[in-house]
């Protein structure tokens, strides 16, 4: 066992989904040592499963979650401009027929969604004719009107992985495939023993404050870790979802009710797909084991069928995933009525802080961690004051409309990268994009090709720079090209980690960060 030398974090965070990323990144900015262990991949959790939205929450306002849906509503366009490479507008159709929720009702919950916010960039609700719409056309003759109004689109997982580079270059310690074994007082300071995931080293950190933001996790880390009573704290609900090939042209997304009187959505999904979800369904297992039913495959497609002119069935999905949200328990009778709002309990002594996260989403993540911080503040002083308001992510420096001119720029310089790929670099990576292919002058110079338009000079930056690890990091959390990858291209890039891994087993990771390996 290893002590990490002598130092004594401010803040020691425990788990690498959106929650406790964000907070890294705020005390990292506001000029607090920082450091995080998540014990597997960034947003391999929740945090990757979600149905990809920053959005009000068009729903909760029949549960009268008025609060919930202003700050979510608000936060809209405070994460568009921060990410606009990763993030941007979407207009949802919600068709109306007979014996759904009345339209009046519809009028007034959309014409709230539309002035709660305060919106300046997106634009508002307008009346669509389905029957004499392109928008009408894949659904069934009976939805003859419906509504049109906006939220924005989000890359989940990238919006974690930018979090967490933002962090480490602000000054934060950031480690994956780390995992929180043991926490306790020691010499008035929290000592936190982790465990290396790959080869079982341990290493134990000291910090002043220990923020549990391990998501599903949360109980068991309390009642393992720091010898809690049995607490339970959080319910954990599965939402699952399924991709199949694309069932229309257009850029809309829509917003369906369903019979069970839940809503689900149908998005466009990597230009070549559509999205369709999500599930409630109280999980009741253990977080690690979470897949989706037949049962809700078929849920599912039966929901998009009710609206659909051309069916779906089970051979029709190409892809499918879920995710536990780790809703915090008040009681609520049905998963679907559990509150999505996030509680903070904070604990504090003379010498020590302890805050533990319930709940939460996407959209709220960095509000949380503004709240957050002001426990931290309280106990440690305040150093620099609320920044993330006005920041923006690695990338994102290209305006709320500059992702085509960011793709043509991207094309003069780089003229032997196809259409598709551009596109992609984009939205993953924005103006990193140079950094990644620098000067490089033809296709060749961008070593192995795995694949889908992924090159070994963007493996060796993922790596390097955003603590990749395996191939699922890299095709399924860094990027969605898992896809379209064929089973023999995801051996060989297998394979290449595996021998890059081996060469490096004695390079530690922040060095990795830090030297370009002449692998190209």
């Amino acid at each position: 066992m290893s002590q990490n030398s002598e130092k004594i974090y401010d803040v020691f965070v425990a788990g690498g989904g959106i929650n406790g990323i964000g907070v890294a990144r705020d005390a990292a900015g506001r000029g607090y040592s920082v450091c995080l262990c998540e014990m597997n991949d960034f947003a391999s959790g929740t945090s990757s499963n979600s149905t990809k939205l920053i959005h009000g929450g068009l729903r909760y306002l029949e549960h009268y979650k008025f609060r919930l849906v202003q700050e979510s509503l608000k936060e809209r366009e405070v994460l568009l401009k921060m990410a606009p490479h990763i993030i941007w507008p979407m207009r949802f159709i919600l068709p109306h027929s007979k014996g759904m929720r009345p339209a009046w009702l519809l009028r007034l919950g959309l014409f709230l969604y539309d002035h709660l916010g305060f919106r300046k960039i997106l634009p508002g609700t307008s009346h669509v004719k389905l029957n004499e719409s392109e928008f009408g056309d894949p659904l069934k003759s009976n939805f003859k009107f419906g509504y049109e109004y906006s939220d924005c689109w989000v890359d989940d997982s990238r919006l974690v992985v930018l979090n967490a580079v933002d962090a480490s270059l602000k000054g934060a310690k950031i480690q994956n495939y780390c995992k929180v074994t043991k926490v306790e007082k020691s010499d008035g300071f929290w000592s936190i023993t982790t465990t290396d995931s790959f080869d079982g080293k341990q290493t134990i950190f000291k910090a002043k404050c220990f923020i549990n933001a391990s998501g599903p996790w949360v109980d068991d880390l309390l009642n393992s870790s720091l010898k809690s009573n049995n607490s339970k704290n959080v319910r954990l609900v599965r939402g699952s979802h399924i991709v199949v090939n694309k069932l229309f042209d257009h850029d809309r997304s829509y917003i369906c009710q369903n019979n069970d009187n839940r809503i689900f959505f149908m998005i466009p999904y990597e230009d070549k797909y559509t999205l369709i979800g999500t599930t409630d369904i109280d999980h009741g297992q253990s977080a690690e084991n979470v897949e989706i039913s037949k049962e809700e495959k078929l849920y599912i497609c039966e929901s998009a069928n009710e609206y659909l002119n051309t069916e779906i069935g089970l051979e029709d999905i190409v892809w499918s995933y879920s995710g536990v949200r780790p809703l915090y328990d008040d009681g609520a009778s049905a998963a679907q009525e559990a509150t999505r709002d996030y509680v903070i309990k904070a604990e504090k002594s003379e010498s020590s802080l302890i805050v533990n996260i319930f709940g939460g989403k996407i959209t709220t993540y960095r509000r949380l961690s503004e709240a957050i911080l002001k426990h931290i503040e309280a106990f440690l002083g305040a150093k620099e004051s609320s920044w993330t308001s006005d920041s923006t992510l690695p990338g994102g420096d290209i305006g709320v409309d500059g992702q085509l001119d960011l793709q043509n720029k991207l094309k003069k310089k780089y003229p032997f990268l196809t259409q598709e790929t551009l596109k992609r670099l984009v939205r993953s990576y924005g103006t990193i994009s140079f950094n990644i292919f620098g000067d490089a002058e033809h296709i060749d110079s961008l070593g192995k090709h795995f694949g889908s338009g992924l090159y070994e000079r963007e493996v060796t930056y993922l790596i390097q720079e955003e603590w990749a690890r395996t191939s699922d990091d890299i095709l399924f959390r860094r990027s969605k090209l898992g896809l379209s990858f064929s089973r023999d291209e995801i051996k060989n890039l297998d394979q290449y980690l595996d021998d890059f891994f081996k060469a490096n087993s004695h390079t530690k990771n922040d060095e990795l960060k830090s030297k370009m390996v002449e692998t190209v």
